[in-house]
């Protein structure tokens, strides 16, 4: 049966998240929702109005149940997902140290979605979608998928849908020199390149200079535009035109896991409305303050209503 048309088509793993409130090895209760990288861009989109879809593989257990509970409850098409008997959902506890530290630990190896293949991608391009959205994360589980993840890319240039990139580097997963030699193969198919100032060298070819001059490097090998982000300091946008630098929005950081996604969500979102590149980034930087204002991966991403309030003044009281 062939799916509905969608917007964005994003693949990856999304895991059980427990949240502490202080050192793990202290004990107390934990907070329970989910988290992944491409799901909270598919939420943070969905949010805005568009039309998403998320491919990936979840264990035939009750973590996977909530896994799709959430995705559904938030307007996420799930008609590629795939259930994996033999594996279990992932699962990451982050444990907040310092108010501006929060560490991540993963238990995702050999888990449902490291396992996801090739064959699982086909469905969600019918039909193809107008974006694919792909992080460094995915192909850093293993080499299934690592292959899920090329064959996507293949199946997008046949499709003639556009490709986004977020670097999104977990040393974590694998080294420099592993994402590295991955990432670089896949520029070729990539039309937005989202990374942060330390990302993008991971994606020159060996020997460029990792200086200012790296995103007019990409640039020359065929990416449309290389999008950097720049943390408290905004984000800039480098195209053939030129070069485009907005400041971030001022807001009181709560947590700052998921702005990197929001911000990915927020500028697709502009993209896909056919904003120009200064409209995109303004948005991006708006979805990113509302992310690191609130708890959580994704709790926090606006609606489109929403896009308007950290422009109120302080104290504002909406009634």
């Amino acid at each position: 049966m062939t799916a509905a048309p969608c917007e964005v088509l994003t693949l990856g793993e999304t895991m059980v998240a427990l949240r502490g409130g202080g050192p793990l090895k202290l004990g107390g209760s934990l907070e329970v929702s989910v988290a992944g990288a491409e799901s909270n861009v598919a939420i943070g989109l969905a949010r805005l109005g568009h039309t998403v879809r998320w491919a990936g593989a979840v264990g035939d257990d009750e973590a996977g149940e909530l896994v799709l509970r959430t995705l559904r409850a938030e307007g996420v098409d799930l008609g590629a997902v795939t259930r994996d008997a033999q594996a279990p959902t992932g699962l990451v506890l982050f444990e907040p140290r310092l108010p501006e530290v929060t560490r991540v630990h993963y238990y995702r190896a050999d888990s449902a979605g490291s396992r996801l293949t090739p064959e699982a991608v086909e469905p969600a391009f019918a039909p193809p979608p107008r974006v694919l959205h792909l992080t460094g994360i995915t192909p850093a589980l293993g080499p299934s998928a690592a292959r899920a993840c090329r064959h996507a890319l293949r199946l997008a240039r046949d499709h003639g849908t556009e490709v986004c990139l977020d670097v999104n580097h977990r040393s974590r997963l694998w080294s420099r020199a592993e994402a590295s030699a991955e990432l670089r193969a896949w520029l070729p198919y990539v039309d937005v390149l989202i990374a942060s100032d330390d990302e993008l060298p991971l994606c020159l070819p060996e020997g460029t200079p990792a200086d200012a001059s790296a995103p007019r490097h990409l640039l020359d090998l065929g990416v449309r535009e290389v999008v950097v982000k720049l943390g408290a300091a905004g984000a800039r946008a480098h195209t053939a035109q030129g070069e485009v630098h907005r400041p971030a929005r001022e807001v009181r950081a709560v947590d700052a896991v998921g702005a990197g996604d929001a911000f990915v969500a927020g500028y697709l979102s502009a993209l896909l409305d056919g904003a120009d590149v200064t409209a995109r980034l303004d948005r991006a930087v708006t979805t990113g303050a509302f992310a690191v204002a609130s708890r959580g991966d994704w709790e926090g991403a606006p609606t489109r209503s929403e896009l308007h309030l950290p422009e109120a003044p302080h104290g504002t009281v909406v009634r």
